[in-house]
């Protein structure tokens, strides 16, 4: 008689390991790396990956480590209180975010809709972590009649000159009832007064359709060609009270020459747009930015 051997059984799948990203900056001193390391060592975490920046302008230290749990009982809850205590005695301004735990974005747009398409194509394919909370926009919803919000709750919010401050206490209301930690103007073409830049400070990206500083009003790409320009360029910034003045995230620029026309500016721009305001929206969102001053540091992969 054959005996017959059970089913294997697989075992249940390990929890995924959870990684931290914290961000610091403080005064520069001796002895903040070894400090900061022996710290998360110490309890219980490993450090998989670090930069810093001594700034000699400022004689400011950046820095940004990821880090995850090794020992049993690891518990990052303890860790902040202890690392508080650390971090007061260096004067660290720091926050530090789980990898799981999502930035809840919030996206404005116009009529022009390619950042916006390339942002939620990103979003879908896992390359930008985030949760996309709304989508608003002066212009109705069958403007996008192309795009697949896949669930998304889109706010529609016209706009006039004598209505703005109504509109913008209506995105202020978005921006509390979502719990959005990010605003993104995706081509959002109404600037933002002072009030609402003020509550937003440090969490309000925005894409400007030059290499800043670049030609100011209305089609900018006509104006460079006009002016025989020979690269044209995008810049992704924090939005700040003083219009396209806010400390610069991400830029990119690509050559042109005589040969090309304004139609041909507009396209490429189009596609510089994308890739800076994806590029920026990314580096906030995995906690790779810190402003300092007009300034940001920028820890790149």
């Amino acid at each position: 008689m054959s005996k017959h051997k059970p089913a294997n059984k697989s075992a249940p799948a390990a929890p995924p390991v959870e990684i931290y990203y914290l961000l610091l900056t403080c005064p520069n001193r001796p002895g903040i790396i070894a400090r900061v390391a022996s710290h998360i060592f110490e309890c219980g975490f490993n450090i998989a990956d670090t930069r810093q920046f001594d700034e000699e302008d400022t004689d400011r230290f950046f820095m940004r480590v990821e880090f995850n749990p090794v020992r049993e009982g690891a518990d990052i809850e303890a860790w902040k209180a202890s690392f508080s205590v650390l971090a007061d005695e260096y004067d660290m301004t720091w926050r530090v975010r789980a990898q799981s735990q999502l930035s809840k974005v919030l996206i404005l747009v116009s009529k022009f809709d390619h950042c916006l398409a390339d942002l939620l194509y990103r979003w879908r394919i896992g390359e930008l972590p985030m949760e996309i909370v709304g989508v608003a926009s002066n212009y109705p919803r069958e403007t996008f009649p192309h795009l697949d919000f896949d669930g998304i709750p889109f706010h529609y919010l016209p706009v006039t000159r004598e209505t703005k401050m109504e509109q913008e206490a209506q995105i202020w209301a978005l921006v509390q009832q979502s719990h959005a930690d990010l605003l993104v103007l995706a081509r959002y073409m109404q600037i933002l007064s002072d009030g609402l830049a003020a509550k937003l400070v440090g969490r309000c990206i925005n894409i400007h359709h030059s290499f800043l500083p670049g030609f100011k009003g209305a089609r900018p790409y006509h104006q460079a060609h006009a002016r025989g320009v020979k690269v044209i360029g995008a810049s992704a910034h924090y939005v700040t009270a003083e219009l396209d003045e806010g400390p610069i995230i991400e830029q990119d620029v690509e050559r042109i020459s005589h040969h090309h026309r304004p139609d041909d500016l507009v396209s490429k721009g189009r596609d510089i747009e994308r890739r800076v305001l994806a590029r920026a929206v990314r580096y906030h969102v995995e906690n790779r930015v810190v402003i300092n001053g007009r300034k940001t540091i920028v820890f790149t992969e």
